[in-house]
């Protein structure tokens, strides 16, 4: 028996099970063998009536964008597959990020101050046999998902909204005036089912992953005491064609603790249960703690698959995929609660003003998810931390480079290094990295080149360009909003879109300030 069947079978329900069901559909889209649904059909028929302004389908992260449009006065109805509950594990995030919730009237201050679990300082940064940096107030927050979602519901059913719970999204047909999900009608659909989203998978018709991120851990109990985190950590060097990086929490159940690496999507690499194998091997190492001390409370794996078309444009009206549906993610994160949380107020907004409008045409709902160089330069990150399935380089490379980056980064700064780690890319902070690492470790700089690939960097200079340019014209945008706000509604929607792909883009909706 390996020792992932051992410790997954001592855990109540079948965890060995999931464990395998999810390498069955990684298998499949590795393969690609996965059959393309057909769920989204179009009619030239318009409907006779439309019930709801939206209907959101998904609804552990559909519900955050469920209740802030419930809140504005929408029409909404939210489609569960299941019951809507959080899952136990908690979400990890940045204080300032909760704010929304207060901004779009979500929490009160006192439910927010419950919905978190837990708290802790500092964080670390470290990789082997470089040098560690210690960071203040980035992701170490723990949200409570079972209290934060079970009060969003009644506020959502307060205000108007209607759950639609055990209702799994089985179809929808788009119509001149509305749209047909299951048999309900409303005149947008929100799709919130995450990377493997039926209508997400038609409108990408097959295309593989340019890459993926597993990611494997657990909760247990049993732990040295330490009230400090890890956010970004690697103590191997690179193994079966992999570097590993770990994340650690302490959470109310114990400590949770994550081991995580970006592939590409070649059909013999890693499985989630190899890789929990991994985990576990590693494990006492890394803690310093032998297993048999373990109490484990609950086991956590996934994969998250990204593409280099994102966001997401779906060839249909009255269709807007968010979260990860969208894909509206960077290759680096995880996507899910603090990527729906970072875009929320920008989506409700814009959500709202185009139902106003009724700028509801795939072209116009696009708008919604734009091309944003603050994404998309991380690719090239990506790719340099990880390695290719057949690419042959010297065993510490990822991590030389690593420890070299941040060294740069810490030397320059909490307003460097902070927004990095949150998956926010600025272009002064971008610049200043890029140049004082060149200068200090030219001959890593150099190694980078073919690791990545001539095309992969020249593809990048475009994107780093544009993110020079959205920062410009972010700050180029206050000088027109006297002469938008004349403009006809309709107009002005198409401008507001293009005010917060700047503002998104060049990473300007980051702030620090408490």
């Amino acid at each position: 028996m390996s020792l992932t069947e051992e410790i997954l079978s001592q855990l109540p329900g079948d965890v060995l099970g999931g464990l395998r069901r999810s390498d069955r559909i990684l298998t499949s889209i590795r393969e690609n063998t996965a059959p393309i649904p057909t769920v989204v059909k179009e009619s030239q028929q318009p409907l006779e009536s439309v019930d709801w302004d939206v209907i959101i389908c998904g609804g552990t992260l559909g519900i955050l964008i469920g209740c802030a449009l419930a809140v504005k006065g929408l029409r909404v109805a939210l489609m569960e597959r299941g019951i809507l509950r959080g899952r136990e594990q908690e979400w990890n995030i940045s204080r300032k990020e909760l704010e929304v919730f207060l901004e779009l009237d979500l929490l009160t201050e006192a439910e927010l101050e419950t919905a978190i679990a837990t708290k802790y300082n500092p964080a670390r940064v470290s990789f082997h046999g470089g040098t560690e940096v210690w960071v203040e107030d980035v992701l170490n927050i723990g949200v409570d998902p079972v209290y934060l979602l079970a009060t969003l519901k009644t506020k959502f059913l307060a205000t108007g909204g209607k759950l639609l719970e055990n209702t799994p999204f089985t179809e929808a047909v788009v119509h001149p005036n509305g749209v047909m999900v299951n048999q309900f009608t409303a005149r947008l659909l929100i799709d919130a089912m995450g990377h493997l989203s039926p209508i997400t998978q038609q409108a990408r018709q097959g295309k593989k992953p340019d890459a993926l991120c597993l990611v494997v851990g657990s909760c247990a109990q049993g732990f040295p005491e330490n009230n400090s985190g890890d956010l970004l950590l690697s103590f191997t060097s690179l193994q079966n064609q992999c570097q590993y990086f770990w994340e650690a929490f302490p959470a109310r159940d114990g400590r949770t603790t994550y081991l995580f690496t970006y592939m590409d999507a070649y059909p013999q690499r890693l499985s989630l249960e190899a890789l929990f194998e991994e985990y576990l091997r590693l494990l006492p190492e890394y803690q310093g703690v032998e297993l048999s001390q373990l109490k484990f409370q609950r086991a956590l794996f996934g994969f998250f698959p990204t593409y280099r078309q994102s966001p997401l444009k779906t060839p249909w009206s009255r269709i807007l995929p968010v979260g990860d549906s969208s894909g509206s993610q960077s290759p680096l994160s995880f996507g899910g609660f603090g990527a729906m949380v970072r875009h929320l107020k920008r989506l409700t907004f814009g959500i709202h003003e185009a139902l106003q409008t009724d700028r509801l045409s795939a072209k116009a709902l696009a708008l919604l998810q734009p091309y944003q160089p603050s994404l998309t330069v991380t690719w090239l990150f990506q790719k340099a931390m990880s390695v290719g399935v057949n690419q042959k380089i010297a065993s510490t490379q990822i991590n030389q480079l690593l420890s070299a980056v941040f060294q740069e980064m810490q030397q320059l700064g909490t307003p460097v290094l902070k927004p990095f780690l949150q998956d926010v890319v600025q272009f002064s902070a971008l610049t200043q990295t890029l140049l004082k690492t060149g200068f200090s470790h030219p001959g890593l700089v150099v190694k980078i080149i073919p690791q990545v690939g001539l095309g992969s960097l020249l593809d990048w200079m475009v994107h780093y360009s544009n993110l020079g340019v959205y920062t410009a014209l972010f700050w180029f945008s206050p000088m027109l909003e006297t002469w938008i706000k004349s403009q006809p509604s309709e107009q002005q929607y198409y401008w507001h879109r293009l005010f917060d792909s700047w503002k998104f883009g060049s990473g300007c909706d980051y702030s620090d300030e408490t």
